[in-house]
């Protein structure tokens, strides 16, 4: 169990060849004013300077190096199985923190042992009055598996003029600063390595809420996000890691009976991307859907069994938002977090 005074936080960012990162936010994770701490860099096989600047300049920081790269979940799980400590902070590399902002994440940690994930309220760092894409002000999850965000919906950004600053339960934890309990993270199976990289936290989420944990946004706590630091914004392999990984996350842990019929919603739905895609002339982004699609086929079979040991975790209800995200957003309109009706 954690100390309850005190609580041991490791801090651990995952790096993939962002040794110019490191040297401009990693200074602000290590004035990090909670005593009990830990600051851990894991890096992923990086082939930049990385390993060798960290060595030479932040003797303060613990390092990890991994022989290939094993992508956010394998990288992660990899050094957390050898790291201990109360509560871990999964951090990109492209973060800057302020002072005091473990603090609240701790005090809420502690309030409560069935909480299993807590993210801070998350900025733009190049734009600090406007939530960034990753996380905003906590995330949810709508019936097809669309993610989106207290202050972030689709691409519309939100000024954050304090109008989510009220600490609530959401559906996930954004991966770029993850505060998550040691515990729980190896109780429901750390990350899925399958899915290497991006909605690996929303289907950890997912899992820790079936096992009876709840998730957290705490905005007390501060963030600044740039975003996009390992994998191009608009790049297709980043795009065919969403759809693939969309389909992954649905096929896993949906708990309704219609959860077959669901998904093939979904694809009809990653088809009318993939038709507006062409008509844009982006032809490569509409091969990368169906290159997707044919990869999640592949995969069937493994997610299946996923899908069976999921069901051992616990039987707690898990609330999805009830409608569609795309209709509320592209037919009636709604752009803001504030619009929408029914979030629980």
């Amino acid at each position: 169990m954690p100390n309850a005074v005190s609580p041991k936080v490791a801090i651990v960012i995952l790096n993939y060849n962002t040794r110019e990162l490191l040297e401009k936010f990693l200074p602000s994770v290590l004035a990090t004013e909670y005593a009990h701490n830990e600051v851990w860099v894991v890096d992923n096989a990086s082939t930049d300077d990385s390993v060798a600047y960290c060595k030479a300049n932040f003797s303060q920081v613990q390092l990890l190096v991994t022989e290939k790269n094993l992508g956010y979940a394998g990288g992660y799980n990899w050094a957390l199985s050898q790291i201990k400590a109360d509560y871990y902070v999964l951090l990109n590399s492209d973060v800057e923190v302020s002072s005091n902002w473990i603090n609240p994440l701790v005090e809420m940690a502690v309030s409560d042992p069935t909480i299993g994930a807590i993210q801070p309220k998350i900025l733009d760092y190049k734009n600090k009055t406007k939530f960034e894409y990753a996380g905003a002000s906590g995330g949810f999850l709508d019936k097809f598996g669309y993610p989106f965000c207290r202050g972030r919906i689709f691409d519309t950004l939100e000024d954050d003029n304090s109008q989510y600053e009220i600490p609530r339960k959401v559906f996930w934890a954004t991966g770029a600063c993850m505060f998550v309990s040691s515990e729980a993270f190896h109780r429901v199976g750390r990350l899925d390595a399958d899915f290497f990289a991006h909605m690996e936290e929303i289907d950890l989420c997912w899992r820790l809420q079936r096992a009876g944990y709840s998730i957290w946004v705490e905005p007390s706590s501060v963030v600044y996000h740039v975003g996009g630091g390992t994998l191009a914004e608009g790049s297709d392999r980043k795009y065919f890691l969403n759809f693939r990984n969309n389909l992954f996350l649905l096929a896993k842990n949906h708990a309704s009976p219609f959860w077959f019929m669901i998904i093939i919603w979904r694809m009809i739905l990653d088809g009318v991307s993939a038709y507006k895609f062409l008509l844009e002339g982006k032809v490569s982004l509409f091969f990368t859907i169906l290159k997707a699609h044919f990869a999640f086929w592949g995969q069937f079979h493994t997610v299946l069994g996923k899908r069976r040991w999921v069901k051992t975790l616990g039987k707690a209800s898990v609330s999805l938002y009830s409608k569609s995200i795309v209709w509320q957003y592209f037919i009636k309109g709604k752009k803001k977090f504030s619009d929408l009706e029914r979030i629980v």
